[in-house]
């Protein structure tokens, strides 16, 4: 899946929501405090459990999934929640935030973040959305989910900071692990922050996926990897690159271990114009994920057979 990037005019009032937040917090060091924001803003953080129907119906008063008010329908209450694979959900009315506590601790952050995010934009007010993968209007939810993952991503990588610190560093993913111990977040979100803020203008990808050379069984072919990360400059000049070329290209140079890193190797991509450029892949496992980093070396040199 590969991600959506928010700029223009959105992009600068969720800045500015956020540049609000941080000079109330008096412009801390990282790693940012959830709770302080919380207490900022005045949000109210509880947990729930999917696996648990009862406590599902005791804490969600009031939800809206794929455009249907399902409290209407307790009956199918806990369904929904299960198969619609929600994580965390924004109560605007209560000001509260739910954090599914089935999922790994290490995803609460980010998830807590991404609601923070909905709360402080005003146009997501009026939209009571779970965070799930089905939604009446697709382009309409993709779009807000970008936008509070920005907001997140802003919030957690304290906006130029991250960037400031990161550009003081090499590209790699050596660097990518510094910059995630230094601020508190996830890897696999630290990549993500790294290749849009970092990369901007210049051409830089990343890929989430599982190994392959062992692969799940329940892995698709056609959608190998679980995020296909790019930089604007990327977008812009390789829209036409797929995960699935991508995803090929890394059996090149992987080894077979489970964990850490598993090779490195220059890659040929094509852009929209089908000139060749070259890319210097790395990769890395997580045991559970692998985290590739694409970056940007040169073009290609044309060779003219006379």
């Amino acid at each position: 899946m590969k991600n959506t990037i928010v700029e223009g005019h959105e992009a600068e009032d969720i800045e500015k929501q956020v540049s609000k937040i941080l000079r109330g917090l008096g412009n801390p060091e990282p790693p940012l405090s959830l709770d302080d924001v919380r207490e900022l803003l005045r949000l109210d953080r509880q947990f729930y459990s999917s696996s648990d129907q009862s406590a599902v119906r005791e804490v969600v008063s009031r939800m809206i999934v794929a455009g249907k008010q399902v409290i209407m329908r307790p009956t199918i209450l806990f369904d929904v929640i299960r198969k619609a694979r929600i994580s965390a959900l924004w109560l605007p009315d209560k000001k509260r935030i739910l954090i599914d506590r089935d999922i790994p601790e290490l995803k609460h952050r980010w998830n807590e973040a991404h609601e923070v995010g909905h709360s402080i934009i005003p146009w997501h007010d009026n939209l009571l959305l779970g965070d799930n993968e089905f939604s009446l209007n697709p382009n309409c939810h993709e779009q807000m989910e970008a936008e509070a993952n920005f907001a997140a991503g802003q919030l957690l990588f304290l906006q130029d900071r991250f960037v400031t610190e990161a550009k003081d560093l090499e590209v790699s993913l050596r660097t990518v692990k510094q910059l995630k111990e230094g601020f508190g977040n996830t890897y696999s979100s630290t990549l993500w922050r790294y290749i849009e803020n970092v990369g901007g203008d210049e051409p830089m990808l990343g890929l989430i996926s599982a190994h392959p050379k062992r692969l799940p069984e329940d892995f698709d072919s056609a959608h190998p990897c679980r995020h296909f990360i790019q930089s604007p400059g990327f977008q812009r000049r390789f829209s036409s690159t797929t995960e699935v070329m991508m995803f090929a290209a890394l059996k090149s140079y992987y080894g077979y271990q489970r964990g850490g890193p598993l090779g490195e190797d220059d890659v040929v991509i094509q852009d929209d114009n089908g000139s060749e450029h070259l890319f210097h892949f790395e990769s890395f496992s997580k045991k559970y994920d692998v985290l590739t980093l694409g970056r940007y070396l040169r073009r290609c040199r044309m060779t003219v057979v006379v």
